[in-house]
Order: C-alpha cells, then sequence, then structure tokens
C-alpha cells in the first residue's frame, strides 16, 4: 500500500545559524526509516514519467521500490548501472526541473523526493564498501578524454564498462571539473567527488592530471598517439564581466577564481597557502545557483552578504533549495537592482558600488520580463568585495584550433544530440558543447557520447 502523506519526509539539515559558519555539508541525509517512508510514496506508474525527465535514464520506480522493500543492494545495483555518479546527481542535480517535475504525486502534493533517495542509496554503498565496477573485457581500443568534469567522468566511465582504454586529460591538479571546483564542500564534499572518481580508477580509467590539451598536445597529436577517438568534455569555465567601470578593482572577483580558490585551494582555512581576503561586506551579482554559492561560501567567510540581481525573485534561475537555504542563512537578496560602476579607495581597494533600481518591462528573447532602469534611482552602497556571478562561456583552448572542427556562435564545439561533431572521431559534450548548464545534462550528454564512440569505432571494423 503506497504511503499517501501529501508532503516529502523532511530530510535533516544543519540550524541556518550554525551551518553559515561551518563549510561542513547542510543536508544531512536519510535514515533507513526515512528513506522507506519515502520511497513507499512512489505510486510506480505504468508510464513512468519520471523516467522521461532523467537525462542519464535512471529506472526510477524500479530503484526506489527495491528501497521500499530494503533490498539496498539490489537498488543501488539498478541506479548505478544507469548513473555512474550517483552520490552526486542525488545532492546537485536540479530534481524539480526534471524527474520530480514529472513526478504524478507532484499533482495535488508534494512529488517523491526522488534525488534524496538517489543520495541515501549511493551512501548507504559506500560505507558499506560497496562499488559497481564490473567491466567488458577490454577490447584493444583507446579513447582520450579531455575534461574530468560530469560529462567527461560519465563517457570515461560508460567507456570503461564496454571494454575500451581509457585515459581522460585533466588541466587542473585535483580531478572533477566543476565538481571540484565550483560547488561548495557545504552542497557536495570532495571526498564524496574522490570516492566516485576513485571507482572510475577501478574500472582501469587512467586520469593524467595537470595536462592542458591544446598546450601539453593537441587533438590532433593524440590521435597520432593511438587513440581512436576524442571526447570533448572541457566544460565551460571562462568568467563573464559587465564591462562597468571599477572591474579592474582589488576586490572584485568572478565567481569562478572566488569559488575556485575556496574549493578547490582551501583558502576559507587559516593555514591555506592562497588565502582568500576575509571581506565584511559583498555584493555578489547574479541570480543563479553559482551566485547562491558564492554568496554563501561569502557569509561563511564572515561577510554581511547582499545578493544584487536584476529581476524580481520570480526569475531568479537558482534552484528554490539554494534560494531557500540562502535567505535561512541571512543573505540579502536586492532585487530588480543593477551595478552600474565600482569605485575604489586610493589604494584601487572595492570601497562601494553604484546601483540603479529596475522594473519589469514587456518579455525578451528569453522569454523573462525585461528589466527596465528607473530614472533618477541611483544609490550607493558601501561594500570592500564584488563577485561576479554572470555565467560562463567555453574557453576554446583545448579544440580552438583543430583543423575543421565547427564551433557555434558562442564559441562552443558544434555537437548534436548523440555528441558527434564535424570531425570524424571527435565528439563533444556538456557545457563544452551547450555552454553552461546542469551537471546532469552534462552527464547526460557523456552518456550519449559514449554510445556513439562505440558505435563509430565498431563500424571502422
Amino acid at each position: 500500500m503506497a504511503n499517501m502523506q501529501m508532503n516529502k519526509t523532511p530530510m535533516p539539515e544543519q540550524e541556518p545559524n550554525v551551518r553559515n559558519a561551518n563549510f561542513q555539508e547542510v543536508a544531512l541525509g536519510y535514515t533507513m526509516e526515512q528513506a522507506q517512508n519515502e520511497a513507499q510514496r512512489c505510486l510506480n506508474c505504468k508510464n513512468k514519467p519520471c523516467v522521461s525527465g532523467c537525462p542519464v535514464g535512471i529506472p526510477i520506480p524500479d530503484f526506489i521500490a527495491k528501497v521500499a522493500e530494503g533490498d539496498l543492494a539490489a537498488a543501488y545495483q539498478l541506479l548505478s548501472d544507469a548513473n555512474a555518479l550517483p552520490a552526486i546527481s542525488g545532492r546537485v542535480c536540479p530534481q524539480e526541473t526534471q524527474c520530480e517535475g514529472k513526478c504524478i504525486r507532484g499533482i495535488k502534493g508534494e512529488p517523491v523526493s526522488i534525488g534524496r533517495i538517489e543520495r541515501f542509496v549511493a551512501d548507504w554503498a559506500a560505507a558499506n564498501g560497496i562499488a559497481n565496477v564490473a567491466t567488458a573485457p577490454k577490447n584493444g581500443h583507446k579513447v582520450a578524454v579531455i575534461g574530468s568534469g560530469p560529462a567527461g567522468l560519465t563517457c570515461a566511465g560508460e567507456l570503461a564498462r564496454m571494454g575500451y582504454d581509457v585515459s581522460v586529460f585533466e588541466a587542473f591538479h585535483t580531478p572533477g571539473g566543476v565538481l571540484s571546483y565550483g560547488i561548495p564542500e557545504f552542497r557536495l564534499p570532495k571526498a564524496i567527488v574522490k570516492r566516485e572518481v576513485e571507482n572510475l580508477q577501478k574500472m582501469g580509467v587512467d586520469i593524467e592530471l595537470n595536462m592542458v590539451i591544446g598546450k601539453v598536445l593537441t587533438i590532433t597529436e593524440l590521435f597520432d598517439t593511438g587513440y581512436e577517438a576524442v571526447f570533448i568534455g572541457s566544460g565551460a569555465g571562462l568568467p563573464m564581466f559587465m564591462k562597468i567601470p571599477g572591474e579592474s578593482l582589488v576586490g572584485v572577483y568572478s565567481a569562478n577564481e572566488y569559488l575556485t580558490r575556496i574549493n578547490l585551494m582551501k583558502a576559507y582555512k587559516p593555514d591555506a597557502e592562497t588565502p582568500i581576503l576575509h571581506s565584511k561586506k559583498v555584493a555578489v551579482v547574479g541570480g543563479g545557483n553559482v551566485a547562491m554559492d558564492a554568496a554563501r561560501c561569502a557569509k561563511r567567510l564572515g561577510a554581511d552578504v547582499h545578493i544584487v540581481y536584476r529581476r524580481s525573485e520570480a526569475e531568479l534561475p537558482a534552484r528554490a533549495e539554494e534560494v531557500h537555504h540562502a535567505k535561512e542563512e541571512g543573505i540579502v537578496f536586492d532585487l530588480l537592482t543593477n551595478p552600474v560602476s565600482i569605485e575604489g579607495d586610493e589604494k584601487g581597494h572595492v570601497q562601494s558600488i553604484t546601483c540603479v533600481k529596475m522594473e519589469l518591462g514587456e518579455p525578451d528573447a528569453s522569454g523573462r520580463r525585461r528589466p527596465v532602469v528607473i530614472e533618477g534611482s541611483e544609490f550607493k552602497m558601501e561594500v570592500d568585495a564584488v563577485i561576479m556571478a554572470l555565467g560562463t562561456q567555453a574557453n576554446q583552448m583545448s579544440y580552438g584550433d583543430t583543423p575543421g572542427l565547427e564551433k557555434t556562435r558562442k564559441g562552443c564545439v558544434a555537437a548534436d544530440e548523440n555528441g558527434c561533431t564535424s570531425c570524424t572521431g571527435i565528439f563533444a559534450g556538456g557545457d563544452a558543447a551547450t555552454g553552461a548548464a546542469t551537471v546532469i545534462l552534462a552527464m547526460g550528454a557523456g552518456k550519449s557520447a559514449a554510445k556513439s564512440i562505440d558505435q563509430y569505432i565498431k563500424s571502422k571494423g
């Protein structure tokens, strides 16, 4: 008999006024009792609409049914057969617009908390030393993967399962891509990323660090060294700025730099080799998940933090959960507000930011109402740091000089839904092909590209 409670089983969390001063994980995870209670809310629909909303095709009702029965080993097998990184996607996937957005239970109440159950199962497997690392016998074919973010890791894992020798080339000194440098510890502990990478290594995936493809080796040279196919999963790590006066002042960061220094280099620790300034008042410009991450990091470093966003709350692109957590933690939202300049002191350090108030006009090309400046509404906000979280674009370093490789107008690799590009043997997916998007969409692209690579190599005979 299904559990017909209308609301999700709550997830235990750290108290807001405790967690906003530490970098430990906010959500504490379900107990077995809580996971089973939530799993029993699933109606096991005949048409399985939730599966159609999952970019990696997890058999959601099937693995949830196993949790309801208490068979966690079977649940993990089903989950991990479809998803190479379940402990990660269970934490950071925007389920509300994917699987949970299609859940029938969401029509007259809250959808089943699929992500929380996925996280529970993956964490249970890790705690019990269980990892799905089985692979087919080696087939003698070599594939190179550029980038160890969610697209690259997923592609590598899928190919390793099929028996390919896979080498992943990562520019940084730590694998994980945006999972390591972009998402804070309090949302995604780095020990989990490390564990998922180690599982791929147990499958035979070779990970080469400090390898900047395009500088150390070109894609053409990868083919020359025996790789039969190359997957470009280098992400979109090039930050964007507003091009307003004062952006070169000391104390103006891109969110990329700010988060990389905190997440990858642990700059928040007092003994860090590359410490970061502990600002008193910070303005974070933007309204997406990256803006929330940067703002919540700054709060944990002791700052009074303001999100400055030019549209209203209804248009915030960040996940509702991240906005909710940010508000709980004491972050102020200055909505319908836009910076026009940044001012500094005599030493070139940020001193204030000048903003204007906005109102919403007619919808623009994105379908959202266009923000319009209210004349005479200028005001100054005293701050000593500004973090620009305006999105990112593709960095063409790894592929820009590859002969015959077509790019999109925004500089991304032009690839179809199967990851195929204009060059034979070169495939691409994730943010490198689409521009900045979500972790789970990148994973889906990596999985699709792995199938295409397999078909391509087999077609060569």
